[in-house]
């Protein structure tokens, strides 16, 4: 019995200890590679001539797409940021999927919307359209606005691939607002590359206590709220310092739903957004990988570290609980529908590398510590723990959490200066040194649950009410 403890003790110590010192070291890896990526995109696009892209005939027609649910807050800002972008050849495509509020009649007001004879080339199933309405005032000839059952957003998104007639498909959340250049800085890969671009994506920023006027960012702050704060923070920390390595190393394996420009063709090739999934964005990235490494095509995935996307955060603990819990649950469905992948050499880096990271650093992680918490537990109350360790352990995984969350800081300001004043790069860095305690606990209990809910079948979403933009900008 004395044996088995020893075991078990020497198990969760040193296992958990590999466990984290592998952790730390792919972070500190990633965030190197993004650096010296930083670097090669700054230098390579500080002359970019992006008028030329404006102003050319050859520049690729794009489709945005926005699903709209209960979005009436804030959908005229946002179809008016949509439509004021800086770019020659798109369109907007609005899908209100089934809206209860007044999503639909604000943008048949504001926008002087009737309903108009259209074909839809249905090439993705998707629930029924009730509606396509077109603006009477040629000043919204750009846009369109697509009425249908509510299916969810991945079946809404699929509808507006079947609508759009354009080459590209950016797919965004309606509540997110533009930066004006953002689809002249997305396009560029797609026009460039020696291999064929499949997918581009980009920074998302928070936009809570920003200044938004007429659907455009006019102002940056650090959110006053605390909870919005510290998603800054996860944010820069995820895109800046993890996105732009992946990138670098042609491992990138999710392109946020908030904003991704795509291939129309390879998207409908590899089957369009995924119905029986809650994380449909990453299952689609995936899916398209696979789709061209199993038939030996040569492509690229690129992403675009500009600030191009601003969204608004949850702004209570009970909103935020039902996001990770979504985001959790599609991690795990996407990494079970593509097993195939782990530690195939078929796929490449995709495969050996960031499958693998996946499986072991994001999904795992949060149930390896909650084992080692209770293992801690266990141990304080049998007295086999080594406080003076345990202690200096503590302090070493702390100032290790503090030192990216810093670093992440520190690339945004050097890269690309958001905050102009001094007092939000002071408040970011106070909710640095409170967010390990304050609020980690509580993504790893919202882990915790997805897991359980992905395990008991769950499937919907969550309501995610939203404050809206016109409340910032009177704040």
């Amino acid at each position: 019995m004395h044996f088995l403890i020893e075991l078990l003790s020497d198990f969760f110590s040193y296992g958990i200890l590999v466990y984290a010192i592998t952790l730390a070291g792919s972070y500190l890896f990633l965030a190197a590679v993004s650096g010296l990526e930083m670097v090669y995109y700054k230098r390579k696009n500080s002359f970019a001539e992006y008028r030329a892209i404006l102003t050319s005939p050859l520049a690729p027609s794009v489709s945005l797409i926005a699903p709209a649910y209960n979005e009436g807050l804030t959908i005229v800002d946002n179809v008016r940021s949509l439509l004021s972008l800086h770019y020659s050849n798109f369109e907007v495509i609005i899908v209100n999927d089934g809206s209860k509020d007044d999503t639909l009649q604000k943008m048949i007001d504001v926008y002087e919307l009737e309903k108009v004879e259209f074909a839809v080339h249905e090439r993705l199933a998707t629930k029924p359209i009730r509606g396509v309405y077109k603006s009477t005032n040629n000043a919204y000839s750009k846009l369109v606005v697509v009425d249908k059952v509510n299916g969810g957003k991945a079946d809404a998104l699929n509808v507006g691939i079947n609508v759009s007639a354009q080459r590209l498909i950016t797919c965004i959340d309606v509540d997110c607002v533009l930066d004006q250049n953002s689809i002249l800085k997305m396009v560029k890969p797609f026009i460039e590359t020696e291999h064929p671009t499949i997918a581009t994506g980009g920074v998302i920023r928070i936009a809570n206590s920003c200044e938004i006027e007429d659907g455009r960012l006019v102002k940056v702050h650090a959110p006053e709220s605390f909870l919005a704060r510290i998603q800054v923070l996860e944010y820069t920390r995820a895109f800046l310092l993890g996105r732009m390595g992946w990138s670098r190393i042609d491992g990138l394996l999710l392109i946020s739903g908030a904003f991704g420009l795509f291939d129309k063709e390879v998207v409908i090739a590899a089957g369009g957004y995924n119905h029986n999934t809650v994380g449909e964005d990453m299952e689609l990235i995936v899916r398209m990988r696979r789709y061209m490494k199993e038939r030996k095509l040569k492509y690229h995935v690129h992403f675009i570290p500009d600030p191009l996307c601003w969204t608004e955060a949850p702004a209570s603990l009970k909103i935020l609980g039902r996001q990770r819990n979504r985001w959790t649950r599609g991690t795990i469905e996407t990494l079970l529908y593509h097993k195939k992948m782990f530690f195939n050499p078929r796929y490449g880096v995709l495969g050996l590398v960031s499958y693998p990271y996946w499986f072991f650093f994001e999904w795992l992680a949060p149930l390896i510590e909650a084992g080692g918490l209770l293992y801690l537990l266990l141990a304080a109350i049998m007295g086999w723990l080594n406080w003076p360790f345990f202690l200096l352990l503590l302090v070493s995984v702390y100032t290790f959490a503090v030192m990216v969350s810093f670093m992440a800081i520190l690339f945004d300001e050097l890269s690309y200066y958001q905050y102009s004043d001094r007092k939000d790069i002071f408040k970011l860095m106070g909710t640095a040194l409170l967010e390990p305690f304050v609020y980690h606990p509580m993504t790893v209990r919202w882990a915790l649950l997805g897991n359980r809910d992905m395990i008991t079948g769950k499937k919907s979403w969550g309501e995610m009410t939203r404050t809206g933009f016109a409340a910032k900008k009177a704040a």
